[in-house]
């Protein structure tokens, strides 16, 4: 089995209830990217017509490896579309306030798995209906800790125990997966370099990161200070990241909790392992997704009951305790708040079996279904993934 093959094997679309007008100042538009990141768009669009990168206000991120739809609105915009090979940017009209993650329910995704047998397409349309019966754990993907470089070690975490030396180091020089030849060649002499600021400045050419490094010059042991000079969004990322892995150990605690072992399957993610419930009668679904389970922060209550005892001890392993969950030094950086269910409820589901065009003599299955905001789509893929066979 083969997943995302093509970047139309992945489609999402953001399911927006704003609608433009004539009036205010605010300009909403739809954005259709293939290729790039939500972020790398959104720079891509500041560039382009010379803007601040405070008037954008959008209300999610979007995967890079996808064919993707979403809304954004400029404030003061111009009323002109933009059409490049990677994303296409369209007037809508106008809005009185900035678009946000309220004006949008949820998300609905078309995904192809191709390369498979007969008997295998025709057991990924039934892991679909089961999916739907036993539901989906709700966890944060691999798309949230894009910033976790080989180490496996959480740039939020360092910065929580107060390390910011190291919090500094993973986010500049640690090297990753999808770093670029040019983000590679900065982050070595970085690490060739760290804490010699003058000849770290001396290897770098023109960068936000020579411009970090300039600062370090002068300000030698101030690794707190230089890491507030990050982009703001990639702080936020950083720390958000580790904030979804713990509430991914959280909800892998109360799963466990409420399982038998021949009721749970094991689905390898980028920093861990974490799992699954399959066969579940109605009583137990009911029972695990009857607790809504907060996100690790200070600023939300502590859970009730069996979810205190676990998150407890998930944040215990960190060297934290829940009200060691706020960024400190930082003003512009927070710690979500609320809660968020166990289990994915799946709408509008559908499965339709092709001849697959990549591969001769085998099939593909195209799932079309509607999630949340905030549900992931290929936690659903490896749900299925897991009980069909990735080599089926």
């Amino acid at each position: 089995m083969k997943v995302k093959r093509l970047p139309e094997d992945f489609r999402v679309e953001e399911l927006t209830t704003a609608v433009g007008s004539d009036r205010g100042r605010y300009t909403l538009y739809r954005l259709s990217k293939r290729g790039i990141g939500t972020i790398e768009a959104v720079d891509a669009i500041c560039r382009r017509w010379n803007l601040p990168r405070g008037r954008v206000a959008y209300g999610g991120l979007k995967d890079r490896h996808a064919e993707t739809i979403q809304y954004l609105t400029i404030f003061d915009g111009p009323a002109h579309p933009v059409d490049e090979p990677s994303l296409k940017l369209e007037p809508l009209g106008k809005l009185e306030r900035a678009y946000g993650p309220n004006d949008f329910t949820g998300n609905r995704f078309g995904v192809v798995l191709r390369d498979m047998t007969p008997g295998a397409a025709a057991e990924a349309a039934k892991q679909l209906e089961a999916a739907g019966r036993d539901g989906v754990p709700n966890y944060f993907d691999d798309q949230r800790f894009g910033s976790v470089g080989f180490s496996g070690e959480f740039i939020g975490h360092a910065w929580l125990v107060g390390d910011y030396d190291k919090a500094l180091r993973l986010a500049m020089a640690e090297p990753n997966p999808f770093d670029r030849p040019d983000t590679k060649a900065r982050k070595a002499a970085l690490r060739d370099h760290w804490g010699d600021w003058a000849a770290a400045k001396a290897a770098l050419d023109r960068s936000s990161e020579r411009s970090i490094v300039t600062y370090l010059v002068d300000h030698p042991t101030d690794h707190a200070g230089a890491f507030a000079r990050l982009k703001r969004d990639l702080r936020g990322l950083y720390f958000s990241a580790f904030q979804s892995w713990l509430w991914n150990l959280i909800l892998a605690g109360w799963i466990e909790r409420n399982t038998a072992p021949e009721q749970r399957v094991s689905v390898d993610l980028k920093v861990g392992s974490l799992p699954f419930p399959v066969g579940l009668d109605p009583d137990q679904r009911a029972l695990i997704d009857g607790a809504a389970i907060p996100l690790p922060s200070s600023r939300t209550p502590l859970p009730d009951g069996p979810l205190d005892e676990i998150a407890a001890g998930v944040l215990s392993a960190f060297g934290l305790t829940w009200a060691d969950m706020r960024v400190k030094k930082l003003k512009d950086v927070f710690f979500s708040k609320g809660t968020r269910q166990p289990l994915i409820p799946l709408g509008d589901v559908a499965a339709t079996i092709l001849d697959d065009e990549l591969h001769k003599k085998k099939q593909a299955v195209r799932l079309e279904f509607s999630l949340p905001k905030g549900a992931y789509a290929t936690m659903l893929v490896k749900r299925i993934t897991e009980a069909v066979g990735a080599d089926a």
